[in-house]
């Protein structure tokens, strides 16, 4: 996933923009927003069909509501007795943008106090998890907002192409002109989600036993768990050894060496843009907002093997059956406690 490029406006706006990431925050009193439409307790983020289906699979029967806006492909949200609902945006920025603002703007949701479990499959870090691990971020970083050289004619002494937007090398933390290049998700809601869900059983497949069996060291070789660690979003999908050495560098240096990559996705820095548009609105609370990637294929190629040969032959590696199973087996848990216990989460994310 990466690049695009942009110049000389920022020197006009970098007065007005943020140079560091910030956490989420209040945004004046949801008293201000009129309440209408259905109220949510949580709203499941989908990317394509058979993310969204595996909700749909457990935990019907359900709603159908029509919203207009969403994707032509996925143009309802479905919701549950539980007050429960799942919707699909699309895949890619786009899609995830435009189909999370016309959810969040829709007037057929009350959603100033609903929990967002934004939930799709990724491609995965080998020294960080494997086939079927289920992640939950603590920062979304997109990897797309960055300069790019051609890797035949990097300059002498970079060991990558890629630089941040108005910065001179590669090691260099870019002004943040975008204001989406980094978003620190509410580290409790994470570490809450983690609790709830650490010691569940993950599903696992043949195919992708004997995938990660090529692979010389742990984590990658060992079956699936639900780890913490964040993900990065961009459309371009990747896969490389230096590129996922960047991709570990890129993170440190977006979120001043705190955070820690892991996945590798398309959508979620859009999605969370957009859901920062309806906070600045009052219509949703940024800290109610989590995000669970499971590995569907490696990021790099193991030992002897090509790139291109992991790239084109990622759907061999049988990660993609259990990753979307997973992404309800570690998730649900924080979904159900959160429905069960409305009285604990409805004012914000419980002591524990």
């Amino acid at each position: 996933m990466l690049t695009r490029s942009l110049v000389s406006f920022a020197a006009l706006t970098l007065a007005a923009c943020a140079t560091t990431a910030k956490a989420p925050q209040d945004n004046g009193s949801f008293a201000d927003a009129v309440p209408s439409g259905r109220p949510v307790k949580v709203m499941i983020i989908s990317m394509f069909e058979p993310e969204g289906q595996v909700w749909l699979n457990h935990l019907g029967p359900w709603e159908s509501i029509p919203v207009a806006g969403l994707s032509p492909d996925y143009p309802n949200v479905h919701c549950n007795q539980s007050d429960i609902c799942v919707m699909t945006t699309g895949i890619g920025h786009a899609n995830a943008a435009a189909s999370t603002m016309a959810m969040t703007f829709s007037q057929r949701f009350d959603l100033r106090k609903t929990y967002f479990l934004i939930a799709g499959i990724a491609g995965i870090d080998p020294a960080q998890g494997t086939l079927g691990s289920a992640a939950w971020a603590k920062y979304l970083v997109d990897f797309g907002i960055q300069w790019e050289l051609d890797g035949r004619e990097i300059p002498r002494g970079w060991k990558t192409g890629y630089l941040g937007i108005n910065t001179k090398n590669p090691n260099e933390k870019p002004p943040l002109d975008y204001r989406s290049e980094v978003f620190p998700l509410n580290p409790q809601l994470a570490d809450t989600a983690f609790a709830l869900s650490h010691g569940v059983a993950l599903s696992d497949s043949k195919e992708a036993q004997l995938a990660r069996a090529k692979y010389r060291y742990a984590p990658a070789n060992q079956p699936p768990s639900v780890i913490q660690c964040d993900t990065l979003a961009s459309d371009n999908w990747w896969s490389g050894t230096l590129l996922g050495q960047r991709a570990r560098d890129w993170t440190k240096i977006l979120t001043d060496g705190k955070g820690v990559y892991c996945t590798t996705q398309q959508e979620d820095n859009a999605t969370y843009e957009a859901l920062t548009r309806a906070a600045n609105a009052n219509r949703v609370d940024l800290h109610r907002v989590a995000v669970l990637r499971a590995g569907s294929d490696f990021d790099r190629p193991y030992a002897g093997q090509t790139s291109a040969d992991n790239l084109l032959n990622y759907a061999d590696q049988g990660g993609f059956t259990p990753a979307v199973e997973n992404l309800y087996r570690a998730g649900n848990p924080v979904v159900q406690d959160i429905a069960t216990h409305w009285g604990d989460w409805r004012d914000g994310v419980p002591q524990r």
